[in-house]
């Protein structure tokens, strides 16, 4: 008989994938005791969704992170994003990002990197241990995995878009199901025709139609491909139906020429478009992020991004609530900012399922053409790679100012210890207020995980002073001069740096 256990931990995080795993490092970082559960027994080493896009990027930059990921990424040759599959590049470069291509990384990889950080930083990781039993209550949550029971104050839900704690809650997850399924695999091949790409690049080079399948072989070094493949009407078999080597031969010998030969398989798996999305992100003391939240179809590079930008909103919101030091509604924030995230990405996702229709009806290819003519348009092409990026997110904060709920471009500062980029003041996960015009009064009484910091900056960053919250999104700006804005505890912009802080960030006391 298996020895039963109890444990306790402030925050019980479910799922050690991509979005777990980001946020127990956010929670970790700030000093909260987090326990990340996780049903399989060890990590599927499978390429899945691994793209990061330039604001995921940017991130993982603010935190240390970036570099150990580009350390695993996987050779590509320098192309935009895509939206649609459509032959034209996303130019990210308007946007003033130092990340403006995505890059690919195998997510296996990415969570390496991620857990490892997390449990430096005193994060725990239990494998084997799913989820079946989950009790909320006014105080906290008691959860059951197997033998281990687990008393929290909070639970986070990061268990995919089948969550078993959603289930387990009983809550609706309305939307649309699937139109159609396919097959994503890594495989090996043991011989390549001239059809197989070399390297590599935009969507739209690597994507083919041909004997009944659409199909997309991505080069990843040596031998190795991921296979992503559907086939074209026919019926598809049920999702849980496992993928015989034979019907990935099949569907390689049927796009890409019979001189291209299956060597191995490593892992493959279905997957299905359906579009899917929670009421609310909060319940009690349980809350839900990436795929538990909303799912939606695959296209675009979205998901893992997606789910990666909820934990950081999430992280240094829920520590501020474990530690006491959370202003009124803070925690509610999370659902009012994400969950409009989600639904513009579901949106424009099942637009890109229409557009890139394996066997588009004429309207449907007439309004690819039209699509792509106006992506070659700077404007149209700014405003889509704004979308897929993340980079044009802005959340609706209160405040005058234009640059209030934005991200801040990382720009290039020189303080009083020399030169620094803006990304690196966030390693600690601490809010900021960066003073750029000697405008901040001198005293100013900060709580902790506030840092001020006065610099100048050769680049116009749109203010004189910024709150820049842990997420790096703008909460307050003034482009108000050096003088006459008060100074010390009380009057003018003393004020009101203060009540900025204490509305959208942490308690003074």
């Amino acid at each position: 008989m298996t020895e039963s256990r109890r444990s306790t931990s402030e925050v019980v995080v479910v799922g050690a994938g991509p979005t777990g795993l980001t946020l127990a490092y956010e929670l970790a970082l700030a000093g909260v005791g987090t326990l990340v559960l996780e049903k399989l027994p060890e990590r599927v080493e499978q390429v899945k969704g691994g793209g990061i896009q330039p604001r995921t990027a940017e991130l993982l930059q603010s935190r240390g992170l970036l570099e150990p990921v580009l350390a695993r990424a996987l050779p590509r040759d320098s192309a935009g994003g895509h939206f649609a599959a459509l032959p034209v590049s996303l130019d990210c470069a308007p946007w003033r990002t130092r990340h403006p291509e995505p890059i690919a990384v195998a997510q296996w990889e990415i969570e390496e990197v991620l857990e490892e950080r997390a449990v430096a930083a005193g994060a725990r990781v239990v494998r084997g241990a799913a989820v079946t039993a989950v009790e909320p209550d006014g105080d906290g949550v008691t959860v059951t995995a197997g033998a281990l029971t687990v008393r929290a104050g909070h639970l986070v839900a990061c268990d995919g878009g089948h969550s078993a704690v959603r289930k387990l809650l009983g809550l609706p997850f309305p939307g649309r199901p699937g139109t159609h399924q396919a097959v994503l695999a890594d495989i090996r091949l043991s011989a390549v025709s001239p059809l197989v790409p070399s390297r590599a690049g935009h969507m739209s080079t690597l994507t083919r139609h041909a004997g009944g399948h659409w199909a997309m072989l991505v080069p990843l070094g040596g031998d190795r491909y991921r296979f992503t493949f559907g086939r074209v009407g026919q019926a598809d078999p049920d999702r849980d139906t496992p993928v015989p080597d034979e019907e990935i031969a099949d569907a390689l010998r049927a796009v890409y020429g019979p001189g291209t030969t299956l060597g191995a398989v490593d892992n493959a798996s279905r997957f299905g478009d359906a579009t899917r999305q929670l009421e609310q992100y909060r319940v009690g003391r349980v809350l839900f992020a990436g795929d538990a939240a909303h799912i939606h179809p695959p296209l675009g590079g979205q998901g893992l991004n997606l789910g990666m930008q909820d934990a950081f909103n999430l992280g240094w919101k829920l520590a501020a609530v474990v530690q006491d030091r959370a202003p009124d509604g803070l925690l509610d924030s999370y659902h009012a900012e994400r969950h409009p995230a989600a639904a513009q990405v579901l949106h424009h996702t099942s637009a890109q399922r229409v557009l890139a229709d394996p066997r588009p009806s004429e309207d449907v290819a007439a309004l690819r053409d039209i699509f792509t003519d106006l992506l070659r348009l700077p404007d149209a092409n700014r405003h889509i790679a704004g979308l897929m990026s993340g980079l044009a997110l802005r959340y609706d904060l209160p405040g005058d100012h234009p640059l209030t709920g934005r991200r801040v471009p990382d720009a290039g500062l020189v303080t009083g210890a020399g030169p620094v980029r803006l990304s690196a003041l966030f390693g600690s996960g601490h809010a900021v207020l960066l003073d750029l015009a000697g405008t901040v009064p001198e005293g100013l009484p900060l709580p902790p995980r506030v840092d001020l910091v006065r610099a100048t900056c050769a680049e116009e960053l749109g203010a004189t002073a910024l709150l820049i919250r842990p997420d790096g999104y703008v909460c307050w700006a003034t482009d108000g001069p050096a003088t006459g804005l008060g100074s010390g505890e009380t009057g003018g912009l003393g004020d009101t740096v203060l009540t900025a802080i204490a509305g959208g960030l942490t308690r003074a006391g």
